[in-house]
This record gives structure tokens, C-alpha cells and sequence, in this order.
């Protein structure tokens, strides 16, 4: 791919307010940058996650630090308008309870103290065609599961030697697999949260005699951890029981659990809020971004118009660290700049009329 043409997209990306087209970047360029070109450049053998890493290991290498976190999480970019492929098709959306037409896509964001970074993806391809037999009707699937890509994710994190010591999940990637391959397979820590029906043991000998009970029937003083040991888990975890207020007022039940035992209330507490962190990266990358405005047809230029899309969020990290500025301040500045250009261009042109007008 032209890295240079690329760089040239990802400022466009940036810097536009509506639909990224490629007729719209070279109109920027009086039509100098044809068309064509930019068309060549989307429609260049696909953008992967190792690309994605090549761009953004030297930024990770300048900010990573001991305190950082590894957060796994998915996310659909909707497209409701567009032609169903591999990756633009239905896929169930855990946030809204529906099923929505978009790309689906798992990301593994480092994030630290100075930063936060997409340093692993993978979009959800359901390549295998399917009778359902509730309603007889013709569907997609991936042939590879969710939590799957996400150990993958996890292992590459590790394989790429990025420090470390925690990894944050929903509770969708909260599963016993994923969790003794966190500990036994990679050697790190998991904080996550478990759904209400989830079934725990007391103590090891309850485990031992398969005594389990519904997490959501303990009781636990505010402020408290307890150790339990969860179904299909070898190791202990501990509990926390976090209690908050939503924004309709009404009261909210978080039960977290962690495999590092050594930890306060407070300290699973704190760590966990981090995760807070890629739902920022996902309206980042929806909003300033323009991963959901291209009007790109096939599945390689969709593919390369969401990496870049990605690119175009680094770089806005990037300024974000220089700048002091976050995502949304940064687009305000440009939005501001391009009002001012547009008004004294305004200006000019009107200035022969109000000159004959005066006369």
C-alpha cells in the first residue's frame, strides 16, 4: 500500500465532518490527486492486524508502563444502507438487545496513564452459510467464536512483550476458558465482571463437593472482598460487590472478580474503572475517526477504510499526548479553523459586490 497516499487518507479522515469519499480528498487537491488513485489505494490488498501493530509499536514502546491494562471488548460499527458480505452483515448487538447490520469487530486496547491503544483487532468475518432450524431462513456465522479471538488477542499482546499485568473484560468475555487461559497460559491477572447467575463456591471444599450456589444470594458488607471459587475455575478469585446510581437514578449491582488475591476493595475497584477507557475508544473511533462514514462497496475497501479508520485514531492519540487536547477538542480546534477559512473566503468573495454596491 502507498504509505503516503495512506498518510494523505487518514488526515482526511480527520479533518472531514460528513462522508469520506474519494472523489471528496481530491477535490481537496483541486483534482491534482485523482479519483482513481485513491480508489486503487482502498482497493489495495487488505490492511491486517499486524500492519496495525508495525504503526503502532513504536507510540506503545514511548508510553507503556507497569500500571498499564489490557482491555478486550467488541463493538458494531452499524451500516444498515450497505450491501451484506462477509463483514457487513447482522450480528447481535449485546447493548441494545437487537440484531443491527454493521461490522463487528474486537479490539485489544492497551491503555496507561499517558494513553490509550488499539494494539490488536479482528473483524468478525462470517464466512459459513446456514439454515436456521427456529425459522428455516438462510444465515451467516463465523466459524470462529468470540472468546477464542479474544485469547488470541491476549496472546499476541503478550507474544509483543507489552507491559502489562491485568486484563479487563465485560461480562460477555467473563468465561471460566478465558479465565484459566489468562492465569495458566499466560501468566497475567483478569479483573471481570459475572453475570448475576453465575454459580460460586464458598471454599475449596464446598468446591471439592460440587456445593455451588447463585452468585447473586451472597450477601457482602459494602466495602468488603470475599475469596469464592467460581464453576469451572481452578484457582481462587476474589469478590467485590460495588454498588452505584445510574442515570435514571436507579441503583446499579456490580459483582467483579479477580484472580489476584493480594488486592483491596479499593485497589479492584480502581483498577477496573480503567475499562471505562475503550468505550472512549470506540466513540473516538466512530465519531473523529470516520469509521462510519464511507460510502466503500467491497470487502477489501471496507476492510482497508476500517484500518485506516484506526490509523486516523492513533494519530489523533498521538496529538492528544503532544497537545494536551483530547479527541473531541482536537476535532473542535479543525472545525473551527475550517469555519474561519470558509467565513473569510466568504468575505473576499463578497467584497467586489459591496465595493460596486458602495459606489
Amino acid at each position: 500500500m502507498n504509505t503516503s497516499l495512506l498518510d494523505l487518507y487518514v488526515d482526511y479522515l480527520i479533518s472531514s465532518f460528513g462522508a469520506t469519499t474519494a472523489k471528496g480528498l481530491s477535490n481537496l487537491f483541486d483534482g491534482e490527486l485523482s479519483h482513481d488513485k485513491i480508489t486503487r489505494l482502498l482497493a489495495s490488498p487488505a490492511q491486517t492486524a499486524a500492519n496495525l501493530w508495525l504503526l503502532v509499536k513504536p507510540l506503545v514502546r514511548q508510553v507503556e508502563s507497569e500500571d498499564g491494562v489490557l482491555i478486550i471488548d467488541d463493538s458494531i460499527s452499524h451500516k444498515p444502507f450497505t450491501d451484506e458480505n462477509e463483514i457487513i452483515c447482522w450480528h447481535y448487538d449485546h447493548t441494545t438487545g437487537r440484531t443491527v447490520k454493521g461490522i463487528n469487530f474486537i479490539t485489544a486496547l492497551y491503555h496507561c496513564q499517558k494513553a490509550s491503544l488499539p494494539v490488536g483487532v479482528q473483524l468478525i468475518a462470517k464466512t459459513e452459510h446456514y439454515t436456521d432450524p427456529k425459522d428455516g431462513k438462510e444465515k451467516r456465522r463465523s466459524p470462529v467464536g468470540k472468546n477464542q479471538y479474544c485469547r488470541e488477542l491476549i496472546a499476541q499482546a503478550v507474544h509483543n512483550q507489552i507491559r502489562f499485568q491485568y486484563i479487563l473484560t465485560d461480562v460477555w468475555f467473563a468465561s471460566a476458558e478465558n479465565m484459566c487461559f489468562i492465569r495458566h497460559e499466560v501468566d497475567k491477572h483478569l479483573v471481570m465482571p459475572l453475570k448475576t447467575n453465575r454459580k460460586v463456591a464458598l471454599s475449596s471444599q464446598d468446591k471439592q463437593a460440587g456445593k455451588y450456589v447463585k452468585i447473586e444470594t451472597l450477601s457482602l458488607e459494602k466495602d468488603t472482598t470475599r475469596e469464592i471459587y467460581l464453576e469451572g475455575v481452578d484457582f481462587p478469585l476474589l469478590l467485590v460487590k460495588p454498588v452505584f446510581v445510574n442515570e435514571d437514578g436507579s441503583t446499579g449491582i456490580l459483582y467483579l472478580v479477580t484472580s489476584d488475591t493480594n488486592l483491596t476493595y479499593t485497589q479492584i475497584t480502581t483498577i477496573y474503572r480503567k475499562r471505562w477507557n475503550v468505550e472512549c475508544y470506540h466513540k473516538s473511533l466512530k465519531q473523529n475517526a470516520a469509521l462510519e462514514k464511507s460510502p466503500t462497496q467491497t470487502l477489501t475497501t471496507q476492510t482497508n477504510h476500517f484500518f485506516a479508520s484506526l490509523y486516523a485514531y492513533i494519530r489523533l492519540e498521538t496529538l492528544k499526548i503532544s497537545t494536551q487536547l483530547n479527541h473531541f477538542a482536537l476535532k473542535s480546534k479543525i472545525y473551527l479553523t475550517a469555519i474561519r477559512s470558509a467565513f473569510e473566503e466568504l468575505r473576499r468573495l463578497k467584497s467586489p459586490l459591496l465595493s460596486a454596491e458602495i459606489n
